[in-house]
């Protein structure tokens, strides 16, 4: 089959995919920033290293030091943010950001600590660089708390909140779909959790593993976006075996498989009116099934109302508030579908591929790999596009008050307020931090 590099975009990079045709290349930046060189000068052990490279006295040189400030910068480079969510509290106000990353970990944010530090570095960088007219790069963040959630990058999180139990939801390249006691977590006065320690899930779900000729199994497919059914207790899986799998969250049994999709899911979602699941897959379709029996209940082809000519694939898919309209990332455009009428209402075609889009209230927030957040009227128009910090973005997530997070490449998260300012832009360390 003939390989469509335009269908992984960037997240190609990160990815172990189960089939070959899945190809993927990688690399590193080998521009070390000035503004980094900056940074590591206010290291011990880069201090050094920095100052000799200004023109000072070179015999302190630290080479050590300033190797690791390089690799440090790649590393940062090569790491993507996944998927960034608010987690649930009693503040009408967001309080901590959680996020899955590249490398695995899933990470806890204070935001009103990351806004404070990001408003101190850049007054920091104005005072160093006053004859210097370009922008600070994001400064490191400090968690609240990390975790290596997964072996390989964790791709999606999603809150289960049902009485008084919590359970923060991840899944990754590992096949497994794993649940966190949020309170415990929040608990817990470990900063850093890694496989082995203290912090266990309560639940470990994996995919299971397909036979094949001469009874081999396949790999483990790998999970890449969850829904949650609170009302039912049910979590779903959207998998690289073009199947997407309901489990019960309180027995930790496999409920329903819908299959019918011919290749890789990007996405899932649930319609609980109608108590059914959506799926958006690399097959160019997306599929509704009934959550009782796992049957397919309509096929939705958003590339018949698109004018692109490439290939496309159902990157992301997302219900509106009122379960009436349905919106469909498809390669590079946009769709919105009427749920009572199973009609296109608008679609649109964009120059870069869409990665992730919701709805807020009646309007659709989309981002893509390009460095911007759009928000679309439910008729198609484009009413903003703001500037965001990820060079590509794979995430955009919307708290109740209107403060929107945006996370991509380069570890990058950006958390914009309602008006569309800029509140913060961090950079996520990963677990190679801490070690």
């Amino acid at each position: 089959m003939k390989l469509n590099l335009l269908s992984r975009c960037d997240r190609v990079n990160s990815k172990k995919l189960e089939s070959d045709r899945f190809k993927f290349r990688s690399g590193f930046s080998k521009t070390h920033s000035p503004q980094r060189k900056r940074e590591a000068a206010t290291m011990p052990e880069a201090t050094t290293a920095i100052t000799g490279a200004c023109g000072g006295d070179a015999r302190d040189w630290n080479e050590e030091g300033y190797r690791k400030s390089i690799l440090q910068d790649r590393e940062l480079l090569s790491r993507t943010v996944f998927r960034t969510a608010f987690a649930p509290s009693q503040n009408p106000n967001p309080e901590i950001l959680v996020v899955a990353s590249s490398d695995g970990s899933v990470a806890a944010y204070s935001l009103a600590s990351c806004i404070k530090a990001t408003s101190q570095h850049q007054h920091s960088y104005k005072i160093f660089s006053q004859n210097i007219r370009t922008a600070p790069s994001p400064s490191l963040a400090e968690p609240l708390h990390i975790f290596q959630g997964h072996k390989g990058p964790a791709y999606d999180l999603k809150f289960y909140q049902r009485g008084e139990e919590c359970i923060l939801f991840s899944c990754g390249d590992d096949g497994r779909l794993r649940g966190w006691n949020w309170k415990e977590l929040l608990k817990s006065d470990i900063l850093v959790n890694r496989e082995g320690n203290s912090l266990k899930p309560v639940l470990d779900l994996v995919n299971p593993q397909h036979e094949r000729p001469w009874g081999a199994l396949s790999p483990i497919p790998e999970n890449n976006a969850i829904a949650i059914d609170e009302q039912e207790g049910s979590v779903f899986a959207a998998a690289g075996d073009a199947c997407a799998y309901s489990w019960d969250v309180e027995t930790g049994k496999q409920k329903v498989v819908f299959k019918g999709h011919t290749d890789y899911l990007h996405c899932v979602t649930f319609r609980k009116s109608n108590h059914q699941v959506i799926t958006g897959s690399e097959d160019g379709t997306t599929r509704i099934w009934d959550c009782r029996n796992g049957r397919c209940t309509q096929v939705i082809r958003p590339k018949k109302n698109l004018k692109s000519k490439q290939p496309l694939w159902v990157s992301s898919v997302a219900i509106d508030s009122s379960e009436s309209w349905l919106a469909c990332g498809a390669g590079s455009g946009l769709s919105v579908w009427s749920m009572l009428s199973s009609e296109c209402v608008f679609s649109i075609d964009s120059h870069a591929p869409v990665q992730d889009l919701l709805f807020d209230d009646n309007q659709i927030l989309a981002v893509g790999a390009e460095p911007i957040l759009t928000r679309f009227s439910i008729s198609g128009v484009t009413l903003s596009q703001i500037k965001c910090a990820p060079q590509s973005a794979f995430s955009v997530s919307h708290h109740p008050s209107g403060v929107i997070a945006v996370g991509g490449y380069g570890a990058l998260v950006d958390v914009l307020s309602q008006f569309g300012s800029h509140l913060c832009t961090f950079c996520c360390p990963g677990m190679d931090n801490y070690t």
